[in-house]
C-alpha cells in the first residue's frame, strides 16, 4: 500500500528532471523527464510508510540510516531535483496543511526562555571543537562569508565578512561593542585587535567561551575584551555598538519584539547596530523539521516581514539594509568541500551515521541557498535619522578597503 501512496505523490511531485527509484521488493519506479537523472534506492518497507507519511523529516533519517541511497552518492543533484519540484508547489493537500499547522503554531513551540535556549546552543555548539576546526576557516567563523571576489578562499572570504561588518559599524577606538552570539570570538576580537573596540562577548556555548577566552588571552587581548556566558537578556548595560552574526535564528518567532527592543535598550543615543541573519524570501513558514530535530532545535529562519514590524516596534531606523544573495550557497560548498575532505576522520571521531547527518545538512542548506528562498539580510539600525552618512560611499573609503585590502 505504501509504496502505491509514494509512487501517486512521486507522479504528482517531480516534472522538472528524472527520479528513478527502487523499492524494497524490486518496485520500480521512473517520475518526470528529461535531465539530470537521478536514481534512489529505498531498502525497506518501512522507510517507504515514513517517506509517505512524514516526508520531510524522514527524507534526511532515511539518508542517515542508509535505507536511502543515492547512486553515486550524489546528494547534491538529488536535493536539487527535489528542491526544484519543490517550486511546483505540487505537494499533496494533506503535507501542505501540516505545514500550515506548524507554522500556526510556532508562536507556541519556539518559546525559547533561556534555559531551553542554553539547551538548544549545545545540542549543536557544543559537539566538539576539534570537529568545526575540520571544516571551517582558522578564525572558526560558523556564519555567512562574504565573497567579493568570486576566486577567494574561505578564509579571505570570511576576514571579508569581519571587514564589511566593521565598516558599517562605524566603529572608532575606545567603542564600547557588544558582540550577541560571539560564537569563539573571531569577529569581537578582530574589532578589538583592528579597530581600537573595547568588547563584550555573549555565548551560551561553554565550548565556545572557553575558546574565545583562551584565544584573548593567547593574542594579549583581555583588557579590551570579555566574553561572558550569558543570555543577552540579561544584560543591562550601555554600548556604542551592537553587532550579532548568526545569532537571530537562534531567538525564536516569539522573541523577535523582545530581541529588537532589547538591542534598542542596550544602544546608546547615537549608536549603531548591525544585525545578520538568514531569512526566508516568501511569507512565515515553519522551519524544516529534519533541521529542528537534529541540527538546530528551537531555530527558526524568519520572513523578512517579521523582522521589520519587530524592528519599528522599537523604533530603530532601518539606515541600510542588505541582502547577501548567493554568499552563503558560497560558503556552504567550501565547508562542504572541507567537510567531505575530512570525512573519515571525522567518522572516527564520531560514526558513519554523524557523517551522514551532517552531509545531508551541509548539503541540503547549500542548495537551498542556491536555488530556494533563504538567503542572508544585513540590517543596520540606529536611534538617530543622522547617525550614519547618508550614502554608502563610507564603506568604500580609504580606510575601509585599507580594512578590506588587510583581511583579504
Amino acid at each position: 500500500m505504501w509504496w502505491t501512496v509514494l509512487d501517486r505523490m512521486l507522479k504528482r511531485m517531480i516534472v522538472r528532471g528524472r527520479l528513478c527509484v527502487v523499492g524494497p521488493d524490486d518496485q520500480t519506479g521512473t517520475y518526470g523527464q528529461g535531465s539530470p537523472e537521478i536514481m534512489v534506492n529505498i531498502t525497506s518497507d518501512e522507510s517507504v510508510r515514513r517517506l509517505v507519511t512524514q516526508p520531510a523529516l524522514a527524507l534526511g533519517e532515511c539518508y542517515m540510516d542508509g535505507t536511502l541511497r543515492i547512486d553515486g552518492n550524489d546528494l547534491t543533484g538529488f536535493m536539487t531535483l527535489l528542491l526544484e519540484n519543490e517550486s511546483y508547489n505540487r505537494m499533496p493537500g494533506w503535507y501542505m496543511g501540516a505545514l500550515k499547522a506548524r507554522t500556526a503554531l510556532r508562536g507556541v513551540i519556539q518559546r525559547n526562555n533561556p534555559l531551553k535556549s542554553k539547551r538548544n546552543v549545545a545540542h549543536h555548539y557544543d559537539i566538539s571543537d576539534d570537529l568545526y576546526a575540520l571544516f571551517l576557516d582558522r578564525d572558526m567563523q560558523y556564519s555567512c562569508a562574504y565573497w567579493p571576489r568570486p576566486d577567494m578562499t574561505l578564509d579571505e572570504a570570511q576576514e571579508a565578512k569581519k571587514a564589511h561588518i566593521a565598516s558599517k559599524l562605524l566603529i572608532e577606538p575606545g567603542m564600547r561593542v557588544l558582540d550577541i552570539g560571539c560564537g569563539w570570538g573571531g569577529l569581537g576580537l578582530t574589532l578589538a585587535r583592528d579597530h581600537g573596540a573595547r568588547v563584550t562577548g555573549v555565548t551560551l556555548s561553554e565550548n565556545q567561551l572557553a575558546t574565545a577566552q583562551a584565544r584573548a588571552r593567547a593574542e594579549g587581548l583581555e583588557d579590551v575584551t570579555d566574553f561572558r556566558l550569558l543570555d543577552y537578556r540579561k544584560l543591562d548595560e550601555e554600548f556604542d555598538r551592537v553587532v550579532s552574526v548568526g545569532m537571530l535564528e537562534h531567538v525564536g518567532a516569539p522573541h523577535f519584539d523582545e530581541y529588537f527592543a532589547k538591542v534598542s535598550d542596550l544602544m546608546g543615543d547615537d549608536g549603531i547596530a548591525l544585525i545578520h541573519s538568514i531569512v526566508k524570501s516568501g511569507p512565515p513558514r515553519a522551519n524544516n523539521p529534519w533541521i529542528d530535530r537534529y541540527i538546530f532545535p528551537g531555530s527558526y529562519a524568519p520572513s523578512a516581514s517579521e523582522i521589520y514590524g519587530a524592528i519599528e516596534k522599537a523604533w530603530l531606523f532601518q539606515s541600510d539594509d542588505e541582502a547577501l544573495r548567493l554568499h552563503y550557497a558560497k560558503t556552504l560548498h567550501a565547508w562542504r568541500m572541507r567537510f567531505e575532505a575530512q570525512s573519515d576522520r571525522i567518522e572516527k571521531m564520531f560514526d558513519t551515521r554523524f557523517v551522514r547527518m551532517f552531509r545531508f545538512y551541509l548539503t541540503s542548506m547549500e542548495v537551498s541557498f542556491r536555488i530556494g528562498t533563504l538567503h542572508v539580510q544585513q540590517w543596520q539600525l540606529a536611534k538617530r535619522m543622522d547617525a550614519v552618512p547618508i550614502t554608502r560611499d563610507y564603506l568604500y573609503t580609504s580606510e575601509a578597503e585599507d580594512h578590506r585590502m588587510a583581511a583579504e
